[in-house]
Formats: C-alpha cells, sequence, structure tokens
C-alpha cells in the first residue's frame, strides 16, 4: 500500500468530505486519518490515504479532478515520522491574544529539539475582560536528549514575557 498526504482547500459548502470520500473510494482507497475544520468560511484539511500501489496515479487523477471544488494537493507519505525516538508531551496555553504567541512558543520547542506532532489554536472573545483570548493545545515528541527541567525553565520565563499561561504535562 502507498500512503498518499492530501491537503485540501475550497469555500465551505455541504458535499466537501464526500466528493474527496467518493475518489478514495471508488479507487480502492482507505481513509486513513484526517483533521479537517471550517475556518473563516473556507474548508481546510489534511488527510492521509493508503491505496495500492497500482491505482495510485488514477486516484491521484480523480482528485486533482476535483479541482473548482476543492484545491487538492497530493503528497506521498512516509515513514519517517513513525520511527522517531522520545516521548510525548501535551502542553496547553492560554492568554490575552496578540501576533507571535505560536511564533514564540514553538520557538521554544524547536531550541529543545522538540518536534510538535499536533497543535491547536482559538482565539474567541473574552467574555468578561473584554478583547480576545487564545488558546492552544500542542503535543510534542521529545527526543531522550532532552532536558525537561530547561524546557520547563525556558516556557515558564516565555509564560511571563509575553503574559499567558502554559501548563505542561
Amino acid at each position: 500500500m502507498t500512503t498518499l498526504i492530501l491537503t485540501v482547500a475550497g469555500a465551505d459548502r455541504p458535499g466537501l468530505v464526500a466528493a474527496v470520500a467518493d475518489a478514495v473510494d471508488a479507487h480502492g482507497g482507505n481513509w486513513e486519518n484526517s483533521r479537517l475544520a471550517e475556518l473563516a468560511g473556507t474548508f481546510a484539511g489534511v488527510i492521509e490515504v493508503s491505496v495500492a500501489a497500482d491505482r495510485v496515479a488514477e486516484l491521484q487523477a480523480a482528485l486533482r479532478a476535483l479541482t473548482g471544488l476543492l484545491t487538492v494537493t497530493i503528497h506521498t507519505g512516509s515513514d519517517a515520522g513513525a520511527h522517531r525516538d522520545g516521548s510525548s508531551i501535551s502542553l496547553s496555553v492560554l492568554g490575552n491574544d496578540r501576533a507571535g504567541i505560536v511564533h514564540e512558543i514553538s520557538g521554544v520547542l524547536t531550541s529543545h529539539a522538540l518536534s510538535i506532532t499536533s497543535m491547536d489554536t482559538e482565539t474567541r472573545d473574552a467574555a468578561m475582560a473584554g478583547g480576545r483570548l487564545f488558546e492552544s493545545t500542542v503535543t510534542a515528541t521529545v527526543p531522550a536528549s532532552a532536558d525537561l527541567d530547561a524546557l520547563r525553565t525556558d516556557l515558564e520565563k516565555l509564560a511571563a514575557e509575553i503574559q499567558v499561561d502554559i501548563t505542561l504535562a
């Protein structure tokens, strides 16, 4: 089996997921994993599909035929992520929204050689205080060589600097 990673985006409307699922099914593919969302009126997502090697080209053609309904970009998956050493950590971030929060947090994680495996972010109105709140949940792979105490110290320093709460688990 060949793994394909699809990125999809288009104006949100009913039937977008069904169109992709129909193409995958019609070509003997299997929908493995996905992250799909509507963001500011645009439907966007990342989908992992497996398909027999001899059917890859026809599935790719069917997916490209969705142009106009969705923009679909196709990448061939790799097994590199499946062989990562290390454990996982989760962190949550909550604070007043401002530009640069993701940049700052991802910079600290990168400086400690952590690899982000998932990140969910959202901004919303702060009901009682006014303004906007930023909230994020991050899962990252930690290499065996990482100094978790130093990571914790750097995250605490960052939290104080940008005035957010960061909880590491």
